[in-house]
């Protein structure tokens, strides 16, 4: 997909107040998400997927829950998630912004 101009991507509203857009190669997929629904009273409801994951908090704060532990982030802050391993986050600010990679790539993030 070659380079991204973020003021000149166009998102994608996955949610009321949550849009993302992305990149790609074979096996590798990074994902740009907007909150903009915070802060939430609970966690999002945990899932799980086969992909590998790394999320880097690029603004505001969030819970992020690996399993059955909680963790408070901040901006420059960066979580892991191993294949099948339920997860969740929980919006702590009014806005934020995660950068999530992905392998092999999310391809339901294509449709």
């Amino acid at each position: 997909m070659g380079i991204i101009i973020s003021s000149e991507a166009t998102p994608t509203a996955i949610a009321q107040g949550r849009t993302r857009y992305l990149t790609h190669l074979s096996n590798l997929m990074m994902v740009v998400i907007d909150f903009e629904d915070g802060p939430a009273a609970q966690p999002d409801p945990p899932h799980s997927h086969p992909h590998e994951q790394i999320s880097y908090v690029a603004s505001g704060e969030i819970n992020v829950v690996l399993g059955d532990e909680v963790t408070r982030l901040g901006p420059g802050d960066i979580f892991t998630v191993p294949s099948n391993m339920p997860h969740s986050i929980q919006t702590l600010t009014p806005k934020a912004r995660l950068v999530d990679t992905f392998t092999p790539i999310r391809e339901e993030f294509l449709k």
